[in-house]
């Protein structure tokens, strides 16, 4: 949800606090007001996590919530709902990961649009080391993947590949 139409630095939003029942997001230098998530959303970024973490923690990889990230430099500053991070590059990281985590994982809540989804994609896929970009629509129970090379819609109850981890999941448990 769009706030104000000032533009900001992510220096300038670090002396902003966070308003009740949210907190905020820099998106192309303005400030968008991010609710809290409902207990729905939070189980199921948890439960990815927990899917996740297994499968990456061997590989040399971290799962994690609320990942805060900067696809590019200045006038963005993002959370990821789930993302995957190599620990090398993780282990560099003071405050938030300069480019994007190799996979970010997006919860679609009813509130947020598609078109607002995408334009979130397209940037973070514009972020250094980035692979993968997922939409999990929880109403439809579809999984958007996009890559730099095109995006693909799977049923939840499909086999959506993770080539850099060199596997696939099938999320209808989760949803």
């Amino acid at each position: 949800m769009k706030f104000v139409s000032a533009l900001f630095t992510v220096d300038e939003l670090e002396r902003i606090p966070d308003p009740p029942g949210g907190r905020y997001e820099l998106h192309h230098g303005e400030l968008y007001f991010k609710r809290f998530r409902e207990r729905r959303y939070g189980d199921i970024q948890r439960s990815l996590r927990d899917l996740l973490d297994p499968i990456c923690a061997p590989l040399g990889f971290l799962a994690d919530t609320n990942y805060p990230y900067r696809p590019l430099p200045e006038s963005e500053l993002w959370g990821a709902d789930v993302a995957c991070i190599r620990r090398s590059r993780e282990r560099g990281v003071e405050k938030w990961l300069i480019g994007s985590p190799e996979l970010v994982i997006e919860v679609k809540h009813p509130s947020v649009t598609t078109h607002e989804v995408h334009a979130k994609a397209m940037l973070t896929l514009c972020g250094e080391g980035v692979v993968a970009f997922w939409a999990i629509d929880p109403e439809t129970q579809t999984v958007t993947v996009y890559t730099r090379d095109g995006m693909q819609r799977y049923a939840a109850s499909e086999s959506i590949p993770i080539d850099f981890l060199d596997c696939s999941i099938c999320l209808a448990e989760i949803l």
